[in-house]
């Protein structure tokens, strides 16, 4: 635990310095009831005080789960937290689009949060912190403009499993904890469900291929499965474009 005692004075130390770097006294983000927003909220709590404004955003897919881990977690740690329902937006979305699969249901929906979110922040001067990690930037488990989108991102560089260790070190409940992971974009829906894998399972892949730059061949030779290592390849590479700016075509003179 050691090391995440200073892990957290890190983030308290990069929270203070870039919030107030980019003019900003109060910070805003969406709590959604699951692990990475909660961990984020509990963060910037010990910095911003009640110049955190926690946002529930829950629409008519949302479990009642989610909203009561949300309001549990505000109970227990005293968040600032306001609602702001998407739902009224997203019933008219899905009447307008009677063909919408999940997949775009769940990607409207993440960007109404996030629209929802900014216009907030520009209500209460807030700097919009995001709440992703690095597993799921690295395989592209976001939506651009989504969720993906921030000012500045505490936890962007840890992965899944480190956030898992960093919610008990700053004790988030454990009925956020052992839940399973979700974006609660629509019922059912999972995190690992939609990937295939656990994130122990990823997440070693990754560190493995990331961090250490194994080969593919180097990292089945470590007894990672062939089916495994490809998937996580191949997403780190085709979703790589989601965490770069876009593209601006230059010219050179005549």
């Amino acid at each position: 635990m050691r090391r995440y005692t200073h892990l957290v004075n890190q983030i308290d130390s990069f929270l203070s310095q870039e919030v107030k770097k980019r003019g900003f006294s109060r910070v805003i983000l969406g709590l959604s009831g699951g692990l990475d927003s909660a961990v984020v909220a509990l963060l910037a709590r010990r910095v911003f005080a009640d110049d955190l404004i926690c946002v529930m955003m829950p629409s008519h897919h949302s479990s009642s789960s989610s909203l009561s881990d949300a309001q549990l977690l505000c109970k227990e740690f005293d968040l600032r937290c306001i609602t702001a329902s998407i739902e009224p937006m997203l019933r008219y979305f899905e009447e307008q689009n009677p063909d919408a699969n999940l997949q775009r249901v769940g990607n409207f929906s993440a960007r109404l949060r996030m629209a929802t979110l900014y216009d907030l922040s520009a209500k209460y001067d807030a700097l919009v912190l995001g709440t992703s990690n690095k597993s799921e930037l690295l395989l592209g488990y976001t939506t651009l403009y989504g969720d993906l989108a921030s000012a500045i991102n505490p936890i962007g560089s840890l992965y899944k499993s480190e956030i898992f260790e960093l919610a008990r070190y700053l004790g988030v409940s454990k009925s956020i904890i052992n839940k399973p992971p979700s974006a609660d974009l629509y019922e059912g829906q999972s995190d690992e469900g939609d990937l295939g894998y656990s994130y122990d399972k990823l997440d070693a892949v990754l560190r493995s291929y990331i961090d250490e730059a194994l080969s593919r061949d180097e990292l089945i030779s470590c007894g990672y499965e062939a089916e495994l290592v490809e998937f996580v390849q191949k997403r780190v590479i085709t979703n790589r474009f989601k965490s770069q700016l876009p593209l601006v075509a230059t010219f050179g003179g005549e």
